[in-house]
């Protein structure tokens, strides 16, 4: 998937940090000739848990590939660090849903005839352990709105493979958006205009050439929401 970046002299109106689901919006984006920075950094389960350290006001990402794509991104804007950015921070991270979801991850949990017991995916135990898998994602959006910015997140396409749990993807999903919401974190959610009665993504918003993914309908959908909130 090519990774977006903006190629405008027009002053960026957003920094998109995320996985590959920031792909969308980065292309739709582009062929709207919206100005903006930045694109995916990695694949999403690198950016739960232990990715970056807090560096004064500013993170260093641990992956070397991805401290450089930022320190490029903040380049093009003139920032020093994340501190120092004077526009909106769009992001993914912690979203990687289907990730969470790995069917593997969660076969202790089941009891006997295959499923969880009555309540456990609502259940406390169950948000302790999402909040545990998603832990540095968390934090670092608590350090970005601690810094006073206007940070936005993006839930996932509602895609699960076959790999992945989907009473999990849901629940883990609800629990991520709940701990961002606690932090002062915007959230969109474009559930309502892209799935089905099952709760899954419609074949028009899905990229076609894998299970995971959303396509550029699905990221102009996600880009409208991002300009009517004035970003």
């Amino acid at each position: 998937m090519k990774t977006p970046y903006s190629t405008t002299t027009t002053a960026a109106r957003f920094l998109l940090l995320g996985d590959s689901h920031a792909g969308p919006v980065g292309r739709a984006a582009e062929a709207a000739r919206v100005p903006f920075q930045g694109g995916p950094l990695g694949a999403g389960r690198e950016f739960h848990a232990d990715f970056f350290d807090v560096r004064g006001t500013d993170v260093v990402f641990r992956k070397e590939e991805t401290e450089r794509l930022y320190r490029g991104f903040l380049a093009e804007l003139g920032a020093e660090g994340l501190g120092a950015l004077d526009i909106p921070l769009v992001t993914t991270f912690g979203f990687s849903a289907h990730t969470v979801a790995t069917s593997e991850n969660w076969r202790i949990y089941r009891v006997r005839g295959g499923g969880f017991a009555p309540g456990f995916l609502g259940s406390g135990l169950f948000a302790d352990i999402v909040r545990a898998m998603v832990r540095d994602a968390l934090a670092f959006y608590e350090h970005a709105v601690g810094l006073g910015l206007r940070v936005v997140s993006l839930m996932p396409p509602q895609r699960v493979p076959g790999m992945s749990d989907p009473q999990v993807f849901f629940a883990a999903q609800e629990t991520v958006r709940a701990e961002l919401a606690a932090r002062g974190v915007e959230i969109v959610d474009v559930r309502a205009r892209v799935t089905d009665g099952t709760g899954f993504q419609r074949p028009a918003f899905c990229e076609a050439d894998d299970t995971i993914h959303g396509n550029l309908a699905f990221g102009r959908l996600i880009l409208a929401d991002l300009l009517a909130r004035g970003l």
